[in-house]
């Protein structure tokens, strides 16, 4: 497979939009940190289950430390006042063979414009290159959107509800 530290196409939001849909890299620790401050503390709640605002060094370290086989991450980036900024991020963690766990995020103004899609449509892509056959996630019963996100990637879908959280595993090879 190509070296996905090198990945990057370029899409179209709903809106019309040009967004840049490419590997997360060591660099972009500020324009992280910045899509998090654009994020409303609900969709921080609903993406880390819990009130998060703030990241320790260590946790920020690990988002960004990224080897593309393990732990693959994209970002979305659009142009805003003249400059590219982080609007959204996609990421998959391998948790045994042929199984990883994946996480979207949009920041709040973005939301709504089909770029979490977009991005979970690349992720797809790139985990069945890399021959995986599963996708999980952990998403809480009131986070409507991920819920969505996922029935629309019209793949084989199963969930398990269980004390507010919904076991999601989407099936690669169909």
């Amino acid at each position: 497979m190509d070296d996905l530290s090198h990945y990057s196409v370029i899409e179209r939001a709903r809106g019309g939009d040009t967004l840049e849909i490419r590997a997360l890299r060591p660099d972009d620790r500020a324009g992280l940190l910045a899509a998090i401050d654009h994020t409303s503390a609900q969709s921080l709640q609903l993406r880390f289950f819990g009130a998060r605002r703030r990241f320790t060094d260590e946790e920020i370290a690990f988002f960004l430390e990224v080897d593309f086989k393990r732990h693959v991450a994209l970002v979305a980036t659009a142009e805003h006042e003249g400059e590219s900024v982080i609007v959204g991020g996609a990421r998959y963690i391998l948790t045994q063979p042929g199984r990883a766990e994946v996480a979207v995020t949009v920041i709040d103004a973005c939301q709504g414009q089909g770029i979490g899609s977009i991005l979970m449509h690349h992720l797809v892509t790139i985990a069945r290159r890399s021959g995986l056959t599963d996708l999980a996630a952990e998403v809480l019963s009131d986070n409507a959107r991920m819920l969505k996100l996922f029935e629309r990637c019209r793949l084989p879908l199963s969930m398990k509800r269980e004390a507010g959280v919904i076991h999601v595993v989407l099936r690669l090879n169909s």
